[in-house]
């Protein structure tokens, strides 16, 4: 058998590209960066990224998809108010928007015109940050091997995000001058502005904590959805079930913190063990209705009320 007598590669993430194969013998080029697609082995060969996200990245994607979306419709109820009835049609355009998006950026994604994508596994928090650990051996020079070592799902994020800016660029701008009459010239492409702000956090957001993001997102989700939801009983005044059903928005507001609760559930759980998993997903109501419950004993007016009369 031939023994390979190269010098050993230094450094968590750098490789050897195969240059050729003849019959079951591999020729390797120098340790340094593996092409795009592919990470390193245990015997530190470059090899081609050849798997598919499971569960739990492809609701990792699913996260960083709905972000955009979530604060497109934030902003949209922000800055209509009770002005104009062109919400709605705003709400419908920017789901065409991301959802178009995130067709068109599986589309572009290897394998081209499919909507599957290869990638490699996540293995570590690490591998997140691979421009972290490139290798210096004689401590002046540094090997750079900084690559996708969890590709594509670092690189995929971003280019959903320029579609949905190209996307919005397009269609938004003239939808709106058509539509938004109830606004004034100042406030209906505010909207619009608000995105061209967000966007861009979201963009460093992915690229300095993307690593974090993947690991933490299903507690992110569920502290998120229960905070917003008890601020948007609270600002409503919703004290009961009879409040809840005045206004049809306040239902469509409930069973969408109810939708991103049950995101979460499922994104902690992976649904590894239906038989377990599932009943959990009883739970998502539970902080809504503990919220009905309490809210008259908790009424500020009230505690005061009932403080003064103790005096």
């Amino acid at each position: 058998a031939a023994v390979d007598i190269q010098p050993a590669c230094l450094g968590l993430y750098c490789g050897r590209t195969v240059l050729s194969i003849n019959g079951s013998v591999e020729t390797y080029g120098e340790c340094g960066v593996c092409p795009r697609g592919q990470r390193t082995d245990d015997n530190k060969i470059c090899r081609e990224c050849v798997g598919s996200p499971d569960r739990y990245d492809w609701l990792y994607l699913g996260f960083m998809a709905m972000l955009p979306l979530i604060l497109h419709w934030f902003f949209i109820e922000w800055y209509s108010g009770k002005k104009s009835s062109s919400a709605f049609l705003q709400h419908i355009t920017a789901l065409f928007e991301c959802s178009i998006a995130a067709i068109v950026t599986l589309l572009v994604s290897d394998p081209v015109g499919s909507l599957h994508i290869r990638s490699c596994k996540v293995k570590k928090l690490s591998d997140w940050y691979t421009m972290l650990y490139n290798p210096s051996p004689d401590y002046i020079t540094t090997v750079h091997c900084t690559h996708e070592a969890v590709y594509p799902l670092y690189t995929i994020v971003f280019i959903y995000y320029a579609f949905c800016l190209v996307l919005m660029m397009l269609l938004r701008p003239l939808l709106v001058k058509k539509i938004a009459c109830g606004l004034g010239k100042s406030d209906r492409f505010k909207s619009i502005y608000a995105a061209l702000y967000f966007f861009p956090i979201l963009t460093v957001l992915q690229a300095v904590g993307g690593g974090l993001l993947y690991y933490a997102f299903p507690y992110i989700i569920l502290v998120l959805s229960l905070v917003t939801l008890a601020v948007y009983m609270s600002a409503s005044e919703v004290e009961s079930f009879k409040d809840l059903l005045v206004r049809k928005k306040r239902l469509v507001v409930l069973f969408s913190h109810w939708l991103l609760h049950a995101y979460g559930i499922i994104s902690i759980s992976k649904l590894d063990k239906l038989e377990q998993d599932l009943p959990l997903l009883a739970l998502v109501p539970a902080p809504a209705l503990f919220y009905l419950l309490t809210a008259k004993y908790t009424e500020p007016s009230r505690i005061l009320s009932e403080g003064g009369n103790g005096h």
